[in-house]
């Protein structure tokens, strides 16, 4: 019976040293459980601030692929601009060559019928008339606006040379 209480005491007492064991296994474990939260906050945080920020780099990068289309849709923009108005020129001079023919075709199967011949003269005159007095207003702009250059030049230059006969003449 001693012997079975000897055991039964050192069985208490492995329970206790177990128990102390499993109590501190448990505080560890709690403090590493409490450890890896903190960490997992922190890594929560870290993302989240990546995560503002890449939008605004995602922004940043879509505007500028943005202004390269816009610009590559201002340079299609001038390039067809300058096609329509080399078409428009080249219809132009095919519609005068047109009239030309037509003219000319008229004329010839109309030789009795004085009045319609000279109605298309006219017609024909007034349109190269309109042309000649366009090209005729832009010379004459260009002439005035180098008039009025040449005149601010010389008032400019007579300035100049009556404030250096001045200047000659007191010295």
């Amino acid at each position: 019976m001693e012997k079975a209480l000897a055991d039964a005491k050192a069985l208490v007492e492995r329970l206790r040293e177990h128990d102390t064991a499993a109590e501190a296994l448990i505080e560890q474990t709690t403090a590493l459980n409490k450890r890896v939260e903190a960490m997992k906050q922190e890594e929560i945080q870290e993302l989240n601030e990546v995560a503002r920020h890449r939008p605004r780099s995602t922004l940043v990068m879509g505007i500028q692929q943005e202004n390269r289309q816009i610009r590559e849709l201002q340079q299609e923009n001038k390039e067809l601009r300058t096609s329509l108005e080399e078409h428009q020129s080249a219809l132009e001079l095919i519609m005068s060559k047109y009239r030309e023919q037509m003219f000319r075709l008229l004329m010839a199967s109309k030789k009795d019928d004085p009045s319609v011949i000279t109605r298309l003269k006219e017609q024909h005159s007034k349109q190269e008339n309109k042309g000649l007095r366009e090209i005729l207003q832009i010379t004459r702009e260009s002439f005035l606006n180098l008039k009025k250059e040449d005149a601010s030049e010389s008032t400019s230059l007579s300035g100049l040379v009556t404030s250096s006969d001045l200047s000659l003449r007191k010295s």
